[in-house]
C-alpha cells in the first residue's frame, strides 16, 4: 500500500527559495521584503514556467477587479527585479518577450521544506566532471553567470552560453549566441536540436553527456 503524504515544497532558485504558501522569499537564509504585487508576479511565473505570461494575463492576476495604466506591470517588474538583483539585459531569472509579456527564466527547481528535492523534476541530467547534475522542468542556463543552472568560470565560456529547455516531450539544446560555439556530437550548433541520451555537448574545453534519467538535483560549479 501506497501512503500519499501530502509534503509543503518551495522551489529554490539561485540563492533564493520561493515559499508559495508562507508567502516568503528568503535569500541566502535571510528574508527578502516583497510588496504584494511584486510576490504575487513572482508567483505566478515560477508557477507557470516556462511558459511565458502576456501583459494582460499578468494584469489579470495582479489587479483582478482594477484597470491599470500601461506602466503598471512594467513597475512592478523593475522592482521585483532590483530584490533578485537581476539585470534586465542580462537575465537570470525574468525574461522579457518582447511585444508579449514575461517568463521566468533559469534553473529551479522544487524542494521539500525537509530539504529533500522531488525527482520527478528531474527527468534528465547531465553529467560533468564526475558530477552529475540534474535538469528541472523549463529553462536551465549553462555560463559563467551566477544563477546558471550549470556554472564555468572558464573565459571560452559566455556568460549566458547556452541553455538545455525541458518539457514534458523531452528536452532541446540551444546555443544563446555564444563567442566560441556549442557543439552537439561534435557539430556546431546553428539551431535549437532535440538532445537524446548519451548525446555529448562540448563547451569551450568542457564535455558534457546528456542522460535520460533523474538527477540528484546538485548545481555544479567548475
Amino acid at each position: 500500500m501506497i501512503s500519499l503524504e501530502r509534503r509543503r515544497v518551495c522551489v529554490r532558485f539561485g540563492e533564493f527559495v520561493f515559499d508559495g504558501e508562507a508567502r516568503e522569499l528568503t535569500r541566502a537564509g535571510e528574508r527578502v521584503a516583497l510588496s504584494p504585487k511584486a510576490f504575487g508576479l513572482l508567483a505566478a511565473l515560477i508557477e507557470t514556467r516556462p511558459r511565458a505570461l502576456s501583459r494582460s494575463e499578468l494584469q489579470d492576476r495582479l489587479w483582478p477587479d482594477s484597470a491599470v495604466g500601461y506602466t503598471s506591470l512594467p513597475a512592478i517588474v523593475t522592482e521585483l527585479r532590483h530584490l533578485l538583483r537581476d539585470d534586465r539585459k542580462s537575465p537570470r531569472f525574468i525574461r522579457t518577450v518582447r511585444g508579449f509579456g514575461y517568463a521566468f527564466s533559469g534553473g529551479a527547481a522544487d524542494e521539500a521544506v525537509d530539504g529533500t528535492r522531488s525527482g520527478r523534476l528531474f527527468p534528465f541530467s547531465l553529467e560533468w566532471g564526475g558530477h552529475e547534475i540534474g535538469l528541472a522542468v523549463g529553462e536551465n542556463l549553462i555560463g559563467r553567470q551566477e544563477g546558471c543552472t550549470i556554472r564555468s568560470n572558464s573565459a571560452k565560456i559566455s556568460r549566458h552560453h547556452a541553455r538545455v529547455t525541458v518539457t514534458g516531450k523531452g528536452a532541446v539544446l540551444e546555443d544563446l549566441g555564444s563567442k566560441n560555439g556549442t557543439f552537439l556530437r561534435g557539430r556546431r550548433l546553428e539551431n535549437p536540436m532535440p538532445l537524446a541520451a548519451g548525446d555529448t555537448i562540448s563547451i569551450g574545453s568542457s564535455v558534457l553527456v546528456f542522460r535520460a534519467a533523474f538527477g540528484p538535483g546538485t548545481t555544479a560549479t567548475g
